[in-house]
């Protein structure tokens, strides 16, 4: 351990423990698993946060040996134990990359692509590319004006190697296909006990999985289609949850994307349907119905359902309207 400090003062870090761990410390072997909270901050006098995992209500998950865009982190998480918690104060050489990685991790937390910014490769490439602007104010001001910067870091768990399972990103594409039908079990597994948003990440994992061995296949080939069509029936389930979540806009846009490859997709039409209705889309709505009704016409009584609560909705809202342009004509 004093012999990871005494590297870590040479290279410019700073360690100040706040809270000591428990146990031994780990090797942090490459696969090494740690889970941990981080606030980063300025070192300007008011210790400017720029970010606070606890505020997103996630931890981070970093894996030694899978070459993360900051190798700072590596270093410093490496000389912790499990309840540990201690500030780091490195210099700007180890934090360069930070405006970018932080910029990968705030998209991901507000549910844009989960694979941007945990593809662990280099980032000078993509640093140049994104050099002007990264879309949030602080970060461009702290790209422009790189400076030292303290990370706090809250050590929960550390796991070595072969005792958990993957994300999705750190798997071999060996074992993204095998893990695919288990993500899919479990988001199936969650929904049936009500906890959508919960299966609803399930099944976007497994469809990140499939689409990231996808990319490697050339579009239309034999390869490709097999794995659209694994695709297709869990993001039909994830458009399940995301009518339940009252996330319309998406709705119509995932099934929209299906029935552009698979026009005879009835739960596609039907699921976009619910969406259309939700939004007062009617006449978007009524047709999607009928297509799925047309494909399918067991569904009649299902079809005729959600036509009556169309309709209810409607003249709810056509009162709403009324009472609203009443007002502002008065």
């Amino acid at each position: 351990m004093a012999e990871r400090l005494i590297l870590l003062d040479a290279d410019g870090i700073k360690k100040k423990v706040l809270h000591a761990g428990k146990g031994e410390l780990s090797l942090f072997g490459d696969g090494t698993k740690a889970t941990f909270h981080y606030k980063t901050q300025k070192c300007d006098d008011d210790r400017t946060v720029i970010d606070d995992s606890r505020t997103r209500g996630k931890p981070m998950e970093l894996i030694i040996g899978k070459k993360f865009k900051l190798p700072v982190w590596e270093t410093i998480i490496s000389t912790m134990k499990e309840g540990e918690m201690a500030e780091f104060l490195c210099d700007v050489k180890h934090v360069l990359l930070y405006p970018m990685v932080s910029k990968s991790l705030r998209n991901i937390a507000i549910g844009k692509d989960p694979l941007e910014g945990q593809r662990h490769c280099c980032g000078i490439a993509q640093m140049h590319d994104h050099h002007h602007f990264l879309g949030y104010p602080d970060l461009d001001e702290l790209q422009h004006n790189p400076q030292p910067l303290i990370f706090t870091i809250e050590m929960i768990q550390v796991q070595e190697p072969g005792t958990y399972r993957q994300d999705p990103w750190a798997m071999t594409d060996e074992q993204k296909l095998e893990a695919v039908p288990f993500i899919h079990e479990e988001g199936n597994q969650l929904y049936k006990q009500g906890k959508i948003a919960e299966a609803s990440t399930k099944y976007y994992d497994a469809i990140a999985c499939l689409k990231n061995l996808q990319l490697k296949e050339r579009p239309g080939s034999e390869e490709w289609i097999e794995l659209d069509l694994m695709i297709t029936p869990l993001l039909l389930n994830y458009c399940q949850c995301k009518l339940l979540l009252e996330e319309y806009y998406e709705v119509v846009e995932h099934c929209t994307a299906i029935l552009n490859k698979y026009e005879d997709n009835v739960k596609a039409y039907f699921r976009r349907g619910k969406a259309h209705a939700a939004i007062w889309n009617k006449e978007d709505a009524e047709k999607d119905f009928a297509m799925a009704l047309k494909l399918d016409p067991s569904l009649t009584s299902l079809v005729n359902r959600e036509l009556k609560m169309l309709e209810a909705r409607m003249q709810e809202k056509d009162k709403e309207d009324k009472i609203r342009f009443k007002g502002l004509f008065q």
